[in-house]
């Protein structure tokens, strides 16, 4: 049994580092006995994951634009972590999110198109919002766990895109549940469109300037969190319930706010799915993007920085993967939605598996060396 050990003398480059990084391995190491026994060599499985992810151009815009999602989805869960909330309906909230930029694109579409821009994005914030707000007060004023109505509403959220994308605003047109194209003026400049201008030809990728809407997501939620009175309320909540309200801070209005904004950043990823790459609102187009933001800000700390490189790590699984099913008979892609569901385990579920001795190991370290 691990002696304990005041946590106050741990780096925080232990804790915040190192620990992920350990189950990060673990995971990994776990995932390549998986390839292992169905019959592929899991050092060539690792070749075609870096090269399907960074080696041309087009399979590096994939792994971003993966990464794109992820960070919305990431810091969705991460703002309501810090008030103690465990926010599971992201996929839903998504959804609704990118039914807001597709009424907002089609209704307003006579404005100049950077203004229907920003309105588009104005509406995901909105209906993403609006979709957390009900389990919020159910949360805050009746008792009822976030975590099961969040999960219900991802259920309910489906349920009522289908039946708008079928019976209400269906395009006519076709058999599918899918809804008109937005005017093409109003897509959003792919990255494609963007190497030419300096004179590099590419192929398509879905990839586009939401990236950097999801680059400008984080620093303000880094600022909303850490440099606001809202975000040391949230994280005083999250702590301590009862010193927050000691200190005159009150949880129900603090609950309200982080799911709004969880729910809004939730609401952003339509904004790269239906302005950036469909231009329509599809089936399940959130794709359980969702749910992988969870493990994507669990691994991350629930930190901007580290929610974007466990965004990017996960895109590079995303894009990686589909090259290693591609070339390696033996792996489906059920096989790495397994490594994703590895990756979730090791770095939610496990993540204090090995803690303690890790951060006692260095604490006896660094002790030592200091006495010398």
């Amino acid at each position: 049994m691990p002696t304990l050990i005041d946590k106050s003398k741990v780096p925080w480059w232990v804790s915040n580092v190192i620990v992920p990084l350990v189950n990060l391995m673990l995971a990994l190491f776990v995932s390549g006995l998986f390839i292992f026994i169905a019959g592929e060599n899991p050092i060539q499985a690792v070749k075609l994951i870096i090269y399907g992810s960074f080696g041309y151009i087009e399979g590096f815009a994939y792994t971003l634009y993966y990464t794109t999602n992820f960070i919305f989805t990431g810091l969705a869960f991460a703002v309501a972590f810090h008030c103690r909330l465990f926010n599971i309906g992201g996929e839903g909230q998504a959804y609704l999110g990118g039914l807001g930029v597709f009424l907002v694109a089609i209704n307003f579409s006579f404005l100049p198109v950077p203004i229907v821009w920003l309105l588009a994005i104005l509406g995901s914030v909105l209906f993403g919002a609006l979709w957390a707000l009900i389990p919020a007060y159910l949360q805050a004023y009746r008792g009822s766990h976030v975590v099961i109505t969040t999960i219900m509403f991802n259920f309910i959220a489906s349920a009522l895109m289908v039946f708008l994308l079928v019976d209400v605003i269906r395009d006519t047109n076709q058999m599918g549940p899918q809804t008109v194209s937005v005017p093409k003026e109003l897509w959003f400049p792919m990255f494609r469109d963007i190497t030419q201008l300096f004179g590099i030809k590419t192929r398509y990728s879905p990839l586009n300037i939401s990236f950097f809407l999801a680059i400008l997501a984080s620093f303000l939620v880094w600022f909303l969190i850490w440099r606001t009175k809202w975000g040391y309320e949230m994280r005083a909540v999250g702590h301590n319930t009862k010193a927050a309200v000691y200190a005159g801070i009150s949880p129900k209005r603090n609950i309200i706010i982080a799911m709004l904004v969880s729910g809004a950043l939730a609401g952003m990823l339509g904004v790269n799915e239906i302005l950036g790459v469909h231009h329509r609102v599809i089936v399940n187009f959130p794709a359980g993007y969702g749910f992988t933001g969870i493990a994507v800000a669990l691994m991350g700390r629930n930190h901007p920085i580290g929610i974007f490189l466990g965004a990017f790590l996960f895109g590079i699984l995303y894009q990686g993967g589909s090259e290693v099913t591609f070339d390696m008979p033996n792996i489906s892609r059920y096989m790495f939605v397994a490594v994703q569901g590895v990756i979730i385990l090791f770095s939610g579920a496990l993540e204090n598996l090995f803690r303690p001795q890790i951060e006692s190991f260095f604490v006896k370290r660094l002790n030592k060396e200091s006495s010398v």
